[in-house]
């Protein structure tokens, strides 16, 4: 019996004894490298989402500062929504966004009131990130299914809490109030928010390109000189000289004071502080010399940085699959969807957002963080329900970091500020206990594997998401709160009520047809382009077969076709793995085998 257990086969270890010693020296340098590999590549992808948001505030952040200017459209809270989108979706980066609403209520442009849904728009706004990150995995349809859903579950969080609680709070005042207690009850000091990974990050990032943040800022203030000022930073090092010196002005009632004025025929003097700015050190990033105007030299950043953030993404995710694969794999992913034991199950999503919050503080940018975890949702290591709480815990750990960097404000404008930046904090604390705690509320979960799916058939439909939802409804409902509440509520509310019958009717027809009228028990009654996608995917295909060369198209329909033989043969294999899980992780190689075999001989049927 026990020679019988030694010699059992063990499927993790059996290559590895088969190999002499050079054999494992080498395996050993190889996954090294590997790991060293992986942890390079994540480096450019953090570097390249930064000099994004950089390319991104040269290409619209005057523009950005504009928008922020019109104080009568901000009053709106609407509007003050969609341009808290707009604009971080302008900047790519919350952070910036929220830091010019905190200098525009520091100067009492806006009040705080007026400030809450432009705080709710960027948490929508930084949410765009992962899902572009996503439709770079549109290659491989599993891949793209679960790496889509992983990023949409964001996005519906925050819409999903942006309708529940921006009525709740022109309503009650909800947020502005809490947060209010909160400043009152406590004596806040100022602080220095700490730097974490930008120390890692700043030295290449830097020496590519630096912004000068204040320009952003002076516009949306109203500094004239600001817009006639470059983003791009010239001097890293400046000094400032105070000289109390008597000048001139128009009249007595000019002067700084009574007893410091003096007139001398028609001349009218005072002391005032008059201050000097010195250049020392120039900055010595690569634009610091180049001639070119800041769209100019955004455009070019733009192009590059995507280049190399889709580099990464693609070697990281071949990296992941050549490390993650069989038992370590298999171990991998039960470490980390696996829950803890009855009855403590429940306490592993909350551990799942703190280890999100922990590393997007580390990270400084949720943007970095949920697109870091896009890859391995692709790829089935991570399970949608574990990169949701995830995600959640983003939320929260990029309003840590804010809160932070608003202690360390003036101590006359700290209250403001620190106020701000615990109203996004308290948002996202409220959605989360609006859809976590109970698992029937977690519909963000439901909605996202849903429109997974179906990008995963019409991989289309992906940007057709992403510029409806980001773009065109933000302006819609911008162009109907500029009209009025009236052209608001009379256009708005029908649409509203539509959606929510619709929603009810689909609801009943699936758990209760026999509640609604015969011809409502399904939608067949409507044309088929109204109750379904392929009539418009018919159209899109004709569309991209008219676009794109004729070996492109016949190797795109080849594609489908072995697509097609693999679904095949997928149904014929015992379905014990779910549709979010990953098929590579499988231990059946048969089926595999034979898929091998059918696609080799399809392709020698079409050569």
């Amino acid at each position: 019996m026990d020679v019988i257990n030694d010699n059992r086969y063990d499927p993790g270890s059996s290559q590895t004894n088969t190999l002499d010693t050079k054999g494992k020296v080498l395996r050993v340098f190889v996954s090294v490298g590997k790991i060293v590999l992986l942890l390079g590549f994540l480096y450019m992808f953090i570097c390249s989402l930064d000099i994004l948001s950089s390319a991104f505030q040269l290409v619209g952040g005057k523009t950005a500062g504009d928008i922020f200017q019109d104080n009568s459209v901000l009053s709106n809270p609407l509007a003050g929504l969609v341009i808290g989108v707009l604009v971080t979706l302008l900047v790519q980066s919350s952070s910036t966004s929220s830091s010019i609403v905190v200098s525009m209520v520091s100067s009492g442009l806006l009040t705080v009131q007026v400030a809450v849904p432009i705080i709710m728009g960027t948490n929508i706004g930084t949410s765009v990130t992962n899902t572009l990150v996503a439709t770079t995995q549109a290659g491989d349809r599993s891949t793209f299914r679960r790496a889509f859903a992983g990023a949409t579950v964001h996005d519906f969080f925050n819409w999903l809490s942006v309708l529940v609680l921006l009525p709740l709070e022109v309503a009650t005042g909800y947020l502005y109030e809490v947060t209010k207690l909160i400043i009152d009850s406590f004596k806040i000091e100022s602080g220095e928010a700490p730097a974490l990974l930008n120390v890692i990050t700043d030295p290449l990032t830097e020496s590519i390109i630096q912004l000068d943040q204040s320009v952003i800022s002076g516009i949306a203030t109203g500094d004239p000189e600001a817009r006639n000022k470059s983003l791009i930073l010239k001097w890293c090092q400046t000094f400032t000289n105070t000289t109390l010196m008597n000048v001139t002005v128009p009249g007595p009632e000019n002067c700084t004071s009574p007893t410091l004025c003096w007139v001398d025929g028609n001349y009218t003097f005072t002391l005032k502080n008059i201050s000097e700015t010195y250049n020392v050190q120039k900055c010595t990033h690569l634009f610091v010399n180049v001639n070119l105007p800041d769209l100019a030299v955004g455009l070019i950043l733009l192009t590059l940085s995507l280049l190399v953030l889709c580099s990464c993404l693609v070697l990281i995710v071949k990296l992941l699959n050549s490390m993650l694969k069989g038992q370590v794999a298999a171990v991998i992913k039960k470490i980390l969807n696996t829950d803890f034991p009855f009855p403590f199950g429940w306490v592993t999503g909350y551990i799942a957002i703190l280890v999100g919050a922990a590393m997007t503080f580390i990270v400084q940018s949720s943007s970095v963080f949920t697109s870091a975890i896009t890859p391995l949702v692709g790829i089935g290591v991570i399970s949608i329900e574990r990169a949701y709480p995830l995600s959640l815990g983003s939320n929260i750990g990029t309003t840590t970091t804010a809160i932070l960097a608003a202690m360390a404000s003036p101590g006359d404008t700290l209250a403001n500020a620190l106020q701000i930046a615990l109203v996004h904090f308290l948002f996202n604390i409220t959605g989360i206990v609006l859809w976590y705690p109970i698992p029937f509320t977690r519909i963000p979960i439901r909605l996202a594997k849903g429109l997974g799916s179906i990008t995963a058939k019409y991989r289309w439909f992906a940007a057709v998401y992403i510029i409806c939802c980001f773009f065109v409804i933000p302006l819609f409902v911008f162009s109907l709160s500029l009209a009025g509440w009236q052209v608001l509520v009379g256009v708005g509310v029908p649409i509203l009520v539509l959606l929510i019958i619709i929603l009810i009717i689909n609801m009943l027809q699936k758990r209760k047809p026999s509640c609604l009228p015969a011809a409502l028990r399904s939608w067949d009654f409507l044309p088929l382009w109204a109750r379904s996608l392929a009539p418009w995917d018919k159209v899109v295909g004709v569309i991209t077969a008219k676009c794109c060369c004729c070996c492109k198209c016949c190797q795109a329909a080849s594609d489908d076709q072995e697509h097609g033989v693999q679904e095949s043969a997928e149904k014929n294999k015992k379905a014990h793995t779910a549709v979010y899980d990953n098929p590579a992780m499988s231990a059946d190689k048969e089926v595999e085998d034979e898929i091998k075999i059918e696609l080799k001989i399809l392709k020698m049927t079409r050569l």
